[in-house]
């Protein structure tokens, strides 16, 4: 039976992944609390639906290419299904992504009214950077830049970003603190195309993990998890983060667990990290929740 077709747009953008964006948001709203300025709290819960927007357009659009490239069909992993099992047709489906992107571009504008010129560079980069992840002429996703882009899209990007339409100020601790975060959004999406990757070349498409193989791709996955870890602690050390960011260290269970899984998997059996993508998106939410947690008891404590 075919379903409603408002419950199907709704899959369609893949809500489940959004503690992505919403993590880095989180983050610069902590560091914000230290700000020695004027605080514009008012304007946080924009940049929150901003970015859940661009993100959720990003996620449709990307869907809409998967499905026209081949690279998601019935017994492949990762996508909504809204395409692949008919609940919506593609034109729905780009007709949606274009919707949720020109309703981020609009909303974003209140921002910029607010924090000027840089404050419409940063939204610009950030709505090419998730159009363009799937889209022609460029679809940077099929040519092995997915992890980079993702890296610095949803790390630096959006944790500065939201940073300066908080604070109208640029700082480089910001940047310093957003780096473990993107760390394990990338780590998501390696986790992801490595499970794809026998997928991904028979749909005739290049990711990195592809480009490395599944030896050289695993090994990325591991440095990207303890890079996160090890960014934390240099950190502490440096006095960029407070000690109370040690915190962190309570999802290393997680982090462990993954790490195994990811480790002990086979490159004829994707079946085993089906769900790789989704146990690191657990961690990264765990992970960021704790860095988050640790800036404000900082803060309190101050």
């Amino acid at each position: 039976m075919r379903a409603p077709k408002t419950k199907a747009l709704l899959q369609a953008v893949r809500a489940f992944a959004f503690p992505a964006s919403l993590i880095p948001v989180l983050i610069a709203g902590a560091l914000a609390l230290s700000y020695p300025g004027q605080v514009a709290w008012r304007l946080y819960p924009l940049v929150i639906i901003c970015s859940l927007l661009l993100h959720a357009s990003t996620n449709v659009i990307a869907e809409y290419f998967d499905f026209k490239k081949g690279v998601d069909q019935k017994h492949t992993f990762g996508s909504s299904r809204v395409l692949v099992d008919g609940l919506l047709n593609p034109k729905e489906v780009l007709l949606e992504g274009y919707a949720l992107l020109g309703l981020s571009f609009l909303l974003g504008l209140i921002l910029v009214t607010v924090r000027g010129l840089p404050m419409l560079l940063i939204g610009l980069a950030g709505i090419s950077g998730g159009y363009f992840y799937s889209a022609g002429p460029v679809g940077y996703k099929y040519l092995g830049l997915g992890d980079i882009m993702v890296f610095l899209l949803m790390g630096p990007l959006m944790v500065a970003g939201a940073y300066y339409a908080l604070t109208g100020a640029f700082q480089a601790r910001a940047l310093y603190v957003s780096l473990p975060v993107g760390f394990l959004v990338a780590a998501i999406l390696n986790a992801n195309n490595l499970r794809d990757i026998p997928y991904d070349k028979a749909a005739k498409v290049k990711t990195l993990e592809m480009i490395l193989g599944w030896r050289l791709a695993k090994r990325t996955y591991f440095l990207l998890i303890g890079s996160a870890y090890a960014g934390v602690l240099i950190m502490i050390v440096t006095a960029v983060l407070p000690a109370w960011s040690a915190l962190v260290a309570l999802s290393l269970p997680l982090a462990i667990r993954n790490i195994k899984t990811v480790g002990t998997s086979l490159p004829d059996n994707p079946q085993q990290i089906a769900a790789a993508d989704v146990e690191t998106a657990k961690l990264h939410l765990a992970f960021g929740t704790l860095l988050a947690l640790s800036l404000l008891i900082a803060r309190l404590r101050s």
